[in-house]
């Protein structure tokens, strides 16, 4: 066995986690291997908010800056109603104590991906196998063995490695050929991810770039990217789920927002379906599950993709100190300081997110507003309410187990 197959770690799955997780562990001297199932990078709608700790890690990385050139500060956001347009605005300056980028940044998940693989790519000690696909793993006392099949037909190949980190996303399959379970729920409505040019910002007073909106018999929200907007739609009672994407259909769920409008201009729509789920350990032996493969959760607040992150750069804190002599009991603190924090503050907050803006109830819905209305007017509660939705509480408290 070479010198690499028994010190490397092998990571699948080279999305935001498994990259950021790829390069601190080469940054900490421990080659890589990243295997990614994709021959590319893909540019479908997926995560799109960064929150102000993510944006912290990511600076260590040299990743901050250009994310920021590519994206869009969001120093305010809020939940409305839209025949009223009353409002509560949540305003991130109350936090500028507690971090330096006291902002969501709205930007596309794959432009973190594209950066963070633009530099794996310079780092000699990160070996990248785009187009490999996982077929099974098994693992010892010493490390694991990963067996894969190559592009195009080309055979296959078993990995050695000390550690598997698998970052292979909510349909892992390092997860699933460990048979663990993966307990949770599926939400029975359809979210319709819809983009647009189009300019709601001129026909809905006060918009900030962050938007949950309550209209009469729904909900929608609207989030700004530097050249567009994202606006998330439901099927009407009586639609099917396919009926709900003909392209009138999505014309009409548009027309409730900005009745004026006669057409608008649509660039992509994505359907799916939502999900709340989360594995009991992210530690089995020698593997480590981290972001989507070991939890996922309701896109309401924008903190899958964080959270995922946040993952890595708690296991990569880790993962050298085990290589410097310390105990591996250190990747079981790494499940127990991480996991509770998805159940609790990530999964629990979107739940409440979700459950909060599909509140069919007029006098349910303006008794929540009032209330949030009266977190933002006290300052003390207005701070905490912003250190927990932009996840600065949920990583005190991770640090704070033992």
């Amino acid at each position: 066995m070479d010198e690499r197959a028994r010190d490397q770690v092998i990571v699948a799955g080279a999305g935001p986690v498994g990259l950021v997780t790829a390069l601190r562990l080469a940054r900490a001297g421990i080659p890589v291997t990243l295997v990614e199932r994709e021959a590319m990078l893909g540019h479908d709608l997926r995560a799109s908010t960064f929150h102000p700790p993510t944006l912290e890690m990511l600076d260590e990385l040299g990743l901050t800056a250009p994310l920021l050139a590519q994206g869009l500060e969001v120093p305010t956001w809020q939940v409305r109603k839209h025949e009223t347009h009353e409002k509560a605005l949540f305003d991130l300056s109350l936090i500028a104590e507690d971090t330096r980028y006291p902002f969501r940044l709205q930007c596309e998940q794959w432009k973190l991906c594209e950066l963070a693989l633009e530099q794996a790519r310079g780092v000699d000690a990160i070996d990248l196998k785009f187009g490999w696909t996982v077929e099974d793993v098994e693992q010892d006392d010493a490390g694991v063995n990963v067996r894969c099949s190559a592009p195009d037909g080309g055979g296959e190949e078993v990995l050695r490695g000390r550690w598997l980190v698998a970052a292979d996303g909510a349909r892992s399959t390092v997860r699933t050929l460990l048979a663990l379970p993966f307990e949770g729920l599926t939400y029975p409505e359809t979210t319709i991810l819809v983009t647009t040019h189009f300019p709601f910002e001129e026909h809905l007073p006060e918009l900030s770039r962050v938007n949950y909106v309550w209209i009469k018999g729904g909900t929608f929200s609207l989030l700004r990217l530097p050249d567009l907007w994202r606006c998330s739609v439901y099927a009407a009672a009586d639609e099917t789920p396919e009926q709900a994407l003909e392209p009138d259909r999505i014309q009409a769920k548009l027309r409730r927002i900005v009745p004026a409008q006669s057409d608008f201009e649509i660039l992509e729509i994505r359907p799916y379906r939502i999900h709340q789920r989360i594995v009991d350990n992210y530690r089995i032996g020698r593997i480590l599950l981290a972001g989507d493969a070991a939890h996922i959760n309701s896109p309401s607040g924008g903190m899958g993709m964080n959270c995922g992150v946040h993952d890595a750069f708690n296991l990569t804190d880790k993962l050298p100190r085990v290589y410097a002599g310390e105990s591996d009991a250190l990747l079981d603190l790494y499940s127990r300081q991480r996991q509770p924090i998805a159940r609790d503050e990530i999964l629990g907050q979107a739940h409440r997110n979700r459950t909060r803006m599909l509140e069919p109830d007029e006098e349910a819905r303006l008794r929540t507003l009032r209330d949030l209305q009266a977190t933002v007017a006290d300052p003390v509660r207005h701070r905490e309410y912003l250190l927990r939705s932009s996840m600065i509480t949920g990583l005190r408290r991770a640090a704070e187990i033992q």
